[in-house]
């Protein structure tokens, strides 16, 4: 998606060779027309499955998957949480992921009241590392007798194995920018030679 790699390129940078920071309008500061632009994108990909709700992990996740779920009509969106609350049923599933971003293991959970048994859903995250967020979120739609019709990307790292292992699994995958390498603090995408 054109504009989302131009904002890349004016406003982000990258760090070392594996992170890209782009919280001046994807994850902390939100351009929200961007972001509706992209819920736009995955709408016109997924539409014709009809999904019935959008998941996604918090924190960053959650404007796009709202971006996304107006865009498909205004359903639902369902949401990860990564700490346990006092307020939370006992109809929660849980599964251990490790966080790219934080460096560490840890827990994300949903009440599994919010995804109903044969449900279809469609996966939206800003990114897409190695995999374990979605790895994550997948196995608990299987333990709520859940469909996955498809994720949406909005940055997938594609030096990363997340992407390819999704692709290698037949499960339909939009990524809206992929990042074929970062060096010396430039960003270079997948499909064209600029950076």
């Amino acid at each position: 998606m054109q504009a989302l790699i131009e904002a890349i390129r004016s406003q982000g940078h990258g760090v070392g060779s594996q992170i890209v920071k782009v919280d001046s309008f994807l994850n902390h500061r939100l351009d929200t027309g961007l972001l509706y632009e992209m819920g736009k994108a995955f709408a016109l990909r997924y539409a014709d499955e009809h999904p019935d709700l959008v998941l996604t992990v918090e924190a960053s996740g959650i404007a796009l998957a709202l971006a996304t779920a107006h865009a498909l009509g205004d359903i639902p969106v369902v949401f990860a949480k990564k700490s346990a609350a006092a307020n939370q049923s006992g109809d929660m599933a849980e599964e251990k992921i490790f966080s790219f971003t934080r460096g560490q293991e840890c827990v994300i959970r949903v009440d599994l009241r919010y995804i109903p048994a044969g449900s279809k859903v469609l996966i939206v995250d800003d990114f897409l590392a190695n995999g374990e967020a979605l790895r994550g979120l997948i196995a608990i739609l299987k333990r709520a007798g859940a469909h996955l019709i498809g994720v949406g990307i909005a940055i997938e790292k594609g030096f990363q194995p997340g992407g390819q292992a999704l692709r290698a699994q037949g499960i339909p995958l939009l990524s809206l920018a992929v990042i074929e390498e970062i060096r010396d603090g430039h960003i270079r995408f997948r499909d064209t030679d600029q950076h």
